[in-house]
């Protein structure tokens, strides 16, 4: 005996609505079941409370994606600022560690590298968040005190190798790189001692 099948379970929220909105029309005045159970209007209730839901969902997640790119960018911001400021202090305080101190900083140890760092290794490139950006990363450099990073397009050329930025991690962000085009990506380490050797490049479309 034929028996009626929902086939709701793997339905995605959309597609549940869509099929009981179906359903819904094809009994409206159907003279097959004059007294549906649960009634219609209940039904069509019920859809449009999930409709909305649907709606205050998908802005909720869109809201919270949206956030959270504020939040990096604000993130990045801090970390720039507070670099600028932490190199003003240094240069003022000329190795001054009371000053440094009353400063509201800490005071790195006296380096000892007496020889260069290796090149990093293990240079990676990902698209960036926003149109003409890249994110470079790389393996650690041990006793490296920052990173320079150049940048080349391609094809790269000795001399078309160009300053990018400078980083005290082992990433960075490259901005305002032209849109759709390839770019290449090396990077060095720096201690006391000196500039390392360039890393093997990275190259990338830029978004």
């Amino acid at each position: 005996m034929p028996k009626a099948k929902l086939n709701f379970r793997n339905l995605s929220v959309g597609a549940k609505l869509a099929k009981s909105k179906q359903i819904m029309a094809a009994l409206t005045n159907n003279p097959n079941f004059p007294n549906p159970t649960p009634a219609l209007a209940a039904i069509t209730a019920v859809i449009t409370r999930t409709e909305t839901k649907s709606a205050e969902c998908d802005a909720a997640q869109q809201l919270a994606k949206t956030k959270t790119t504020e939040l990096n960018i604000s993130v990045d911001e801090l970390d720039l600022v507070m670099g600028q400021i932490t190199a003003h202090v240094d240069s003022v305080a000329g190795g001054d560690e009371s000053k440094i101190l009353s400063a509201g900083l800490d005071t790195r140890a006296a380096a000892t590298s007496t020889t260069e760092p290796p090149p990093p290794s293990a240079l990676d490139t990902t698209i960036g968040d926003r149109e003409g950006e890249l994110d470079a990363s790389w393996d650690t450099v041990a006793g490296a005190k920052s990173y320079v990073i150049e940048t080349s397009e391609d094809p790269p050329q000795p001399a078309a190798w160009k300053h990018a930025g400078v980083s005290t991690k082992s990433r960075f962000t490259i901005k305002g790189l032209p849109s759709g085009k390839r770019c290449w990506i090396r990077v060095a380490a720096i201690n006391s001692a000196g500039q390392s050797g360039w890393s093997d490049p990275a190259t990338k479309m830029a978004p």
